[in-house]
């Protein structure tokens, strides 16, 4: 990896939640995060510790914000989702490409079984200037960094 360490965070894409190819930039990811939750068991006869025996991994959902944009394949796959419950999992691909070299990407994320779960519009209020950012919540199965 060349380029500044530790990379920042500012310039990304998302490849994959449209076939366009035009639904790549996001205000903000997050939920690549994993965790190991834990089952104890108590042994019996031994009274000074409980044994904590590891589980499956859990994933958060994975948020996706932006403008709000009116007609996307992203915003078509959604609908499909919620209004005809047509469920298409896709395999999706973070790109974080920091550093001096901003095309180059300096870590990636693959996304596998991806399918949206929740969609929500900003707050809609006359008083403030701001930009209607839409969220969208995917549910997936795991990831992987290659």
């Amino acid at each position: 990896m060349a380029g500044l360490y530790p990379p920042t965070s500012f310039s990304f894409t998302v490849s994959g939640v449209a076939s366009e190819g035009i639904d790549s930039r996001f205000q903000s990811v997050s939920g690549l995060s994993t965790e190991i939750g834990t089952e104890e068991y108590a042994e019996g006869g031994e009274n000074r510790f409980v044994h904590q025996l590891p589980l499956r991994p859990k994933y958060p959902n994975l948020v996706l914000k932006r403008g709000l944009v009116e007609d996307s394949g992203l915003i078509e796959w959604c609908r499909a989702a919620m209004e005809r419950f047509e469920f298409a999992p896709r395999d999706l691909v973070i790109t974080l490409s920091g550093g001096t070299d901003s095309t180059a990407p300096s870590m990636s994320w693959n996304v596998v079984g991806a399918y949206p779960v929740k969609w929500d519009v900003s707050e809609f209020n006359a008083e403030e200037s701001k930009l209607a950012i839409e969220t969208i919540e995917l549910k997936y199965r795991y990831y992987t960094i290659p």
